[in-house]
């Protein structure tokens, strides 16, 4: 297997244990602290976001985040919201093909991006109720950082 299948095999498995037990206002907050106090602890310069069906529950941008970034949020939202899935593992698997999203689908690349840092939320009830939005770092770190507070969330509840 190579590298870039054992990514996508990692990322499919890692959705089934991202599954929250509920989603609302509380939980988008809980999630975008999370990640902005790990941040800040890391100085890391990036935006956050984290939207529900049909709009914006939590954003912040920590000091030397760009106004760019609120854009890539924007482009790797409509990824996740397209495809339901994250925006690493819809990249990954278009890389494998040897496409970028926006040529695979036939999707605009003001609208779309080629990037990882968005993250399906999930609950158990519902599928799929939202997002987790991460810009300023690589892909990887961008979608590890959602991936993580996700995943602190989901262990506070077991």
């Amino acid at each position: 297997m190579s590298e870039l299948q054992d990514r996508i095999t990692r990322l499919e498995a890692e959705r089934g244990q991202l599954v929250l037990p509920s989603f609302n206002e509380d939980v988008a907050f809980a999630i975008g602290t999370h990640i902005r106090q790990h941040a800040s602890v890391a100085k890391h310069p990036i935006a956050i976001e984290v939207s529900g069906i049909g709009g914006r529950l939590f954003f912040a941008a920590m000091p030397g985040a760009s106004p760019d970034n609120a854009e890539w949020i924007r482009r790797k939202r409509n990824v996740v919201e397209r495809f339901l899935e994250s925006s690493l593992l819809v990249t990954l698997r278009c890389d494998e093909r040897g496409r970028k999203i926006p040529e695979q689908f036939k999707l605009s690349d003001a609208d779309f991006v080629h990037s990882g840092g968005g993250v399906a939320i999930r609950t158990a009830d519902s599928g799929f109720v939202g997002c987790v939005t991460v810009s300023g770092l690589t892909q990887y770190q961008d979608h590890e950082l959602g991936v993580e507070a996700l995943r602190a969330l989901v262990s506070a509840k077991a």
